[in-house]
């Protein structure tokens, strides 16, 4: 089975959040309404930097994705 690069995911527990799952690698969960990551995959300290400058596109990502789907629902 495949999936799209980031799925959107709610949850009655935490009603303000408001969570993308990007589900390729580095796979990770981000909570938009105060910015925490989860991160799926273990890293080595090696792996550090690399993974540091991958977040912040990841991030931008995730937000431009949640900004379209919530265009497409309004519609």
């Amino acid at each position: 089975m495949s999936f799209p690069k980031f799925l959107l995911g709610d949850n009655t527990d935490y009603p303000e959040a408001i969570f993308v799952i990007h589900t390729e690698f580095p796979r990770c969960i981000i909570n938009l309404e105060n910015d925490e990551v989860e991160w799926l995959e273990e890293f080595d300290k090696s792996e550090e930097k690399e993974l540091l400058d991958e977040a912040e596109n990841l991030f931008q990502e995730a937000n431009n994705f949640y900004d379209r789907e919530i265009e497409r629902y309004d519609q």
